[in-house]
């Protein structure tokens, strides 16, 4: 006799803005099949249904090609040769090599990796930073790979992050503006496209500028303008330059509400002629920045420039809302502050239906977190350049964004990568990165958990089997928008010997003298619970804990939609928007970085595109059948979107290449073979494939999957050292 079908209500805990939610329909100890959230059980919230990706958990995270033992490295490193061994072992053994390197080269010299396979409240990567900060500090990161660029940029001009008004604020806009964001395929959250159907059903204009036509841009039949990567501040500019010169600019928000934008209104002590309106008129380099110009750069038709400038500005209000793709480039920042001088020479900040561009992120909701125990080792570095601290750590200053002090006084000589894949596989320039971790005489210790032998975990010295969000348990909530906090349910029971990380670096901690300071004396339901009840005291709406965790979800009551700056007081120096930074004037950073939002050509941009060996700018994007690079191993998602070159016809005739040819696609820094996707929904010149594939190399080291890791720079960007992960110039020709 089977057991009854119970139906069990969990969320998704990987680096995914929906959170969505998801019915486990198990019997036997098995999953029948999973379903998900509709509007009839949402009620009157947002349904929290799940993508493709949430439906096809089960057949990713549940088979036969998991991780099952502890293992320890028998080959050279990155080779994936490894034997098993206990967990006492394995415990033992990262006991003693968390002793030894702390001992030898102090604090300094130990790392733990940006990690978002487990993006949750009890969280691995967490975990470890705590243990690290009981047993003397480490060398924490700050930003992060996603919003390196957007978050210090919207801060440095407002003051605060916070520069989102609620989404469905969208619906009292004349005019949405979607740069360079793609929801649809990245899913934020799940209010996003909710809402921007709304918007397309009530007849508001949607307009979207990319370089590719993405889904979003098809799921609204929204209108699709391409523009060049990387060029995303000099239509910025083009615009403003359309909107002040055609007497459509909000004088009144511009004189009362920013500093630095024309010569009466500039910082004391710095010369008039380095405000933004000269810039825009010429006077500062001979060069008027009309859209002729932009066009020249952009590829966008100057008369396009034009009237987008005059629909934005003319439409009372409008909202200009970014992604975090156009950041990620070699200047990434500047293309943010460019849509910020956008919404403050339109008066679109603080009104309802216009929005302030930048990060636009809107708190509505504290977060359940983990008790913060504080870190006595106080350097930090940033997130995308670990690499330049385990190559030359001793030598990086505050120019190559070192915080805390004035110099690092180690290499990272221990590397601790828990649940992720950005060690590798999600780190730019795949190939320089690998050469530097097969060096063991560089980092001496690196230390992995996961649950596939993914590119990552193949760079591992052990090698630790992890579990599913379906084999534990956590507290999620979204990443932007989204009123609710989900409860991550364990459906079945840890296949193999699979354990969360808790488990085990409760055990190092033990072995360390420190399991009670990191432990508290509580297991992960108990600390799960004691975050909730901590979440309770500042969201007094929520239910008791058990009636929380049976439901797996609970959605906040309604608030007024929030407006971000609607009283136009901004938390900066100056008390107003600073289109004219004196922080930045006043600092010196190793690549030029202007005081103003302003064009500036990228290394590897179009116009090296136009005259060098690597003719093809080459960007990625977030495919639907991917959460980064969590599902690339699941076969059904192969027929969702193959993993494809996308390229323009008359660049694939240009090298007669036809439809489903291989192409090698290759630069100064790597090489794939992929096949290849002809089609006009990318702009002539560029050529796209999804991030997230798996890195593959064959003998040559030539990868076979098409990574686009292998292709992109480690260059950090100027002022925020994020990552410019789309600025990358290649060459493409058929294979033989």
């Amino acid at each position: 006799m089977k057991d009854e079908i119970r139906v069990i209500p969990t969320t998704g805990r990987n680096n995914c803005g929906g959170r969505c939610l998801i019915y486990a329909h198990v019997q036997d100890g098995k999953i029948i099949k999973l379903t998900t959230d509709s509007k009839a059980k949402a009620e009157c919230g947002v349904p929290l249904s799940a993508c493709e990706r949430g439906m096809n958990y089960h057949k990713t995270y549940l088979n036969e090609r998991r991780l099952r033992t502890p293992l320890l490295r028998v080959g050279e490193r990155g080779e994936g040769k490894f034997r098993p061994i206990s967990w006492k072992e394995a415990v033992e053994r990262i006991s003693e090599e968390w002793i030894r390197i702390r001992d030898t080269y102090g604090p300094g010299s130990r790392y733990v990796t940006y990690a978002t396979g487990v993006s949750a409240a009890f969280s691995p990567r967490e975990l470890a930073k705590r243990l690290l900060s009981l047993d003397g500090g480490f060398l924490d990161y700050y930003n992060s790979y996603s919003t390196a660029c957007i978050t210090p940029a919207t801060e440095l001009m407002y003051g605060t992050a916070n520069s989102g008004n609620s989404p469905e604020d969208w619906l009292n806009s004349q005019f949405l503006l979607l740069w360079g964001h793609n929801p649809a395929e990245t899913k934020f959250d799940s209010v996003s496209m909710y809402y921007l159907r709304k918007a397309k059903d009530k007849g508001i204009p949607i307009v979207v500028i990319d370089p590719r036509r993405n889904d979003t841009v098809k799921a609204l039949d929204a209108e699709w303008i391409p523009i060049r990567p990387a060029t995303d501040a000099a239509l910025a500019d083009a615009m403003a330059y359309v909107i002040w010169t055609e007497g459509l600019a909000d004088r009144n928000f511009l004189d009362s509400c920013t500093i630095g934008f024309d010569e009466n209104h500039m910082p004391e002590g710095i010369d008039p002629e380095e405000c933004v309106l000269d810039y825009l008129l010429g006077k500062q380099d001979g060069t008027p920045k009309t859209p002729e110009w932009g066009e020249h750069i952009t590829g966008i038709p100057a008369q396009t420039i034009t009237q987008l400038a005059r629909r934005y500005a003319t439409a009372k209000p409008a909202a200009l809302i970014q992604g975090w793709g156009p950041q990620r480039h070699a200047y990434g920042e500047q293309g943010v502050r460019g849509c910020i001088l956008l919404a403050c020479m339109t008066g679109n900040v603080g009104v309802s239906g216009g929005w302030a561009a930048g990060s636009g992120y809107c708190t509505t909701h504290r977060e359940p977190c983990l008790p913060y125990v504080k870190n006595p080792y106080s350097m930090q570095i940033p997130s995308y350049c670990w690499t330049e601290a385990v190559e030359r750590g001793h030598e990086m200053t505050g120019l190559d964004g070192v915080k805390g002090g004035e110099r690092l006084a180690s290499d990272v000589k221990m590397i601790v990568n828990l649940a992720g894949n950005c060690l590798i596989n999600q780190h730019g320039d795949i190939n320089r990165t690998a050469a530097l971790l097969r060096d063991t005489s560089k980092c001496e210790f690196i230390l992995c958990s996961d649950l596939f032998m993914t590119a990552s975990a193949k760079f591992a010295d052990i090698l630790l089997p992890g579990v599913s969000f379906l084999e534990s348990e956590n507290l999620t909530s979204p990443w932007l928008w989204g009123d609710f906090v989900g409860y991550n349910n364990q459906v079945v029971e840890p296949l193999y010997e699979g354990r969360f990380e808790y488990d085990w670096l409760s055990e190092v901690a033990e072995k360390l003298g420190l399991k009670e300071q990191f432990t508290c004396g509580r297991n992960t339901r108990q600390w799960l619970e004691w975050m909730y009840e901590d979440l309770r005291t500042w969201e007094p709406t929520l239910p008791p804990f058990e009636e929380f965790r049976a439901a797996g979800v609970y959605r906040y009551p309604p608030k007024p939609p929030k407006i971000a700056f609607a009283d136009r007081e901004f938390p900066t120096k100056s008390g107003k928007v600073e289109l004219f930074s004196e922080t930045v004037y006043h600092s010196t950073y190793r690549d030029p970085f202007p005081a103003i939002p302003r064009y500036v050509p990228v290394p590897e941009g179009v116009e090296q595109a136009r005259v060098g060996e690597y003719p093809l700018q080459l960007i990625s994007w977030h495919t639907r059948r991917r959460c980064h690079s969590i599902h690339d191993n699941n076969p059904d998602m192969e027929r969702i979107a193959p993993q494809q070159l996308w390229m323009h016809p008359l660049d694939a005739a240009q090298r007669k290449v036809e439809a489903g040819d291989r192409v090698r696609v290759w630069n100064d820094r790597g090489a794939m073979e992929v096949p290849v996707h002809i089609t006009e929904d990318v702009m002539p010149g560029v050529v796209a494939i999804a991030q997230g594939a798996w890195y593959t190399p064959d003998e040559a080291g030539v990868d076979q999957r098409g990574c686009v890791n292998v292709l992109t720079s480690l260059h950090p960007t100027p002022y925020a050292k994020g990552n410019g992960q789309h600025t990358n110039l290649v060459e493409a020709r058929k294979t033989n």
